[in-house]
């Protein structure tokens, strides 16, 4: 396992992940100078960032330390030149679905945030255009939400066979 850079927010909660080489659990107010840490300490690349709804499992399995939230937002960062990845976990609340944007550290996350708050509802803080990416602006909810309505919309294929 890596250990967290030098520069990294102190008290951060770390686990050994299944195939990284670190996994983090920062707090929402952690979250952005641990990722920026990691961007300094030669992380070049941000793979992916993801929303995640925990609703139906409010017992999963967390590090001591870690207070689980229905939501979880999470970043997965590469080194190429180091040749490993770190993954960061930050839990986030029901009552207020929001963390900072990594914009300003990765340019490319920008429309990744963009479909964590289309579909699950997260907002970014100080992200440069949240708005709807994958579901029109007058769309009500937030699809990927394990509570969002089973077939709200009936699905239409185009030169579907008629009735016989």
């Amino acid at each position: 396992m890596i250990a967290l850079p030098e520069t990294a927010p102190t008290d951060v909660v770390t686990a050994e992940g299944l195939d990284t080489g670190v996994s983090c659990f920062p707090s929402r107010e952690q979250y952005h100078d641990l990722v920026a840490s990691f961007r300094d300490d030669g992380f070049e690349l941000l793979a992916d960032l993801c929303a995640v709804d925990y609703l139906t499992h409010p017992g999963r399995q967390l590090p001591d330390g870690v207070t689980p939230e229905r939501f979880e937002v999470v970043v997965n960062l590469l080194s190429l030149s180091k040749k490993v990845r770190a993954r960061i976990r930050v839990q986030v609340p029901e009552n207020d679905p929001r963390v900072e944007s990594l914009f300003d550290l990765y340019p490319g996350v920008e429309a990744m945030e963009r479909e964590a708050y289309d579909l699950f509802g997260v907002l970014f803080d100080h992200h440069p255009d949240l708005t709807r990416i994958l579901m029109p602006e007058e769309w009500e909810g937030h699809p990927l939400r394990k509570d969002y309505g089973v077939g709200r919309v009936p699905v239409q294929f185009k030169e579907a066979p008629g009735p016989r």
